[in-house]
């Protein structure tokens, strides 16, 4: 497979490096998920005293992200009651999350894959999944 249109283990493992050094910085263990083009799990790190809930929340934000190519923050804008979205999180057997940190991988304009973040407040997870994203 040619991995320039794919996210490779080698770039899950710098996306999630990133992602754990700010977790760290800002003092909230995180779950942090990386999936491919294709919305599947590539790699997935639970820090010490994240959240075991949010192991899933975290590998669902990422495949959210990749599925429709939107930050999941952006998706739950238009996921509230009366918007366009509404009840899209009871779609692709629940698995859709529209919480704030899931955010689509782009190399040379092209989607490659996601990052997910979960074990914070929105804005936690939301800063570490930029800064994990920044890395790819």
């Amino acid at each position: 497979m040619n991995h320039e249109h794919n996210t490779s283990l080698a770039d899950a493992r710098r996306v999630i490096d990133a992602g754990e050094k700010k977790a760290t910085e800002i003092g909230q263990p995180m779950n942090i998920a990386v999936v491919d083009v294709g919305g599947n799990l590539i790699a997935h790190a639970r820090m010490d005293a994240a959240w075991i809930g949010s192991v899933d929340i975290a590998i669902n934000k990422a495949f959210t992200a990749r599925m429709f190519d939107l930050p999941t923050a952006e998706l739950a804008k238009q996921a509230q009651p009366g918007s366009q979205f509404y009840g899209i999180d009871q779609s692709n057997n629940g698995r859709v999350m529209i919480f704030a940190g899931g955010i689509p991988l782009v190399r040379n304009g092209e989607i490659i894959g996601a990052v997910g973040v979960s074990g914070g407040e929105g804005k936690q997870d939301q800063a570490v999944a930029e800064a994990a994203a920044a890395a790819l």
